[in-house]
């Protein structure tokens, strides 16, 4: 990931928890999956492996988008603890989104 889309997801990612369409925790983050209104999963690389396995499965069997950021990006951007956002449909989510995958094409 260059400097430019680091800075770009930062700022991103810091706006929607100001809006409050970021949710944290392991149960938050699992229902919004489960629900419809997960725009994408942002999980830490620091996050351990049966972490990523739990998260990966509920985003392949609902079909949400499950990204993998740096480690120290999600506390970075956001000021706050954890290794998984869920981040809800909209504006702000599909945005991150774009980011994300136009990054990983």
């Amino acid at each position: 990931m260059n400097d430019q889309t680091r800075a770009r997801l930062k700022g991103l990612m810091g706006l929607s928890v100001r809006a409050g369409q970021a949710v944290f925790g392991q149960d938050g983050c699992l229902r919004q999956v489960r629900g419809a209104a997960c725009a994408a999963l942002l999980l830490d690389e620091a996050a351990s492996a049966n972490t990523r396995r739990m998260y990966a499965q509920a985003c392949q069997t609902h079909g949400v988008p499950c990204f993998l950021l740096p480690e120290g990006l999600l506390l970075e951007a956001t000021g706050k603890p954890g290794v998984a956002i869920a981040l809800a449909r909209g504006g702000l989510g599909t945005q991150i989104l774009n980011l994300l995958n136009s990054e990983n094409a």
